[in-house]
């Protein structure tokens, strides 16, 4: 792939809305399945791991490559994404007997990171059942709300992030400035336009087809 953002696709209802929203801050951004191999993720500047209406205990949850939490590459998770990162590095994540859905008041503790800039508290929105109550070991708490003790980690040395809540939608007001700062942590290059992307494109099909006619929807 080309450099940009990867979003690995959890069966969220937002994994289209995450990589339209990093593609609107000028950076490339595609979707792939949790199972890609690594070496297909190498030219990516970070990974960006959706939400998804699963729990990381059920034996249904969606199959992912476990190596790419090896990758050293910016890693955010939102909402499942944030879970399954606590999960897979030996956090604890507690399953919820009830759902937690809408607007929540963030207690930002530590305003660093994908939270630099951000004021003291923020309306943010929540969706879900299972809940973050201890990162794992290397990671700070950096938010909180009344209901999610751990609404917001990070692990600065290893550039890796965890979200309870939904930065992609509008109702988080501050949102494109989350993904902002994860965009600036990865260091990607601002140059991203629809219209190069068409250019692009067209110039790969026209290469791959090597003059055959062809009819594009």
């Amino acid at each position: 792939m080309a450099k940009g953002i990867v979003v690995l696709d959890f069966g969220g209802q937002y994994a289209h809305l995450i990589a339209n929203r990093i593609r609107r801050l000028q950076v490339y951004a595609e979707i792939r399945s949790p199972q890609a191999a690594v070496a297909d993720l190498e030219d990516a500047d970070g990974l960006i791991l959706s939400g998804g209406p699963s729990s990381v205990y059920a034996a249904d949850s969606p199959v992912f490559n476990p190596e790419i939490f090896t990758m050293d590459k910016p890693m955010l998770g939102l909402c499942y994404g944030h879970q399954l990162i606590c999960h897979q590095l030996g956090g604890s994540v507690e399953p919820g007997d009830t759902m937690e859905f809408g607007a929540a008041q963030l207690r930002v503790k530590e305003p660093r990171g994908v939270l630099a800039g951000l004021e003291a508290q923020e309306l943010v929105w929540m969706s879900h059942r299972d809940s973050v109550q201890k990162p794992p070991e290397g990671f700070s708490v950096l938010a909180d709300t009344d209901d999610c003790p751990v609404a917001a980690m990070g692990n600065e040395a290893r550039r890796i992030y965890g979200l309870q809540f939904h930065p992609e939608v509008t109702h988080t007001v501050s949102g494109m400035e989350i993904l902002d700062n994860f965009i600036g942590l990865c260091g990607c290059e601002r140059t991203w336009t629809m219209e190069r992307y068409i250019e692009t494109s067209m110039a790969q099909i026209v290469a791959q087809t090597a003059g055959r006619k062809v009819f594009l929807l």
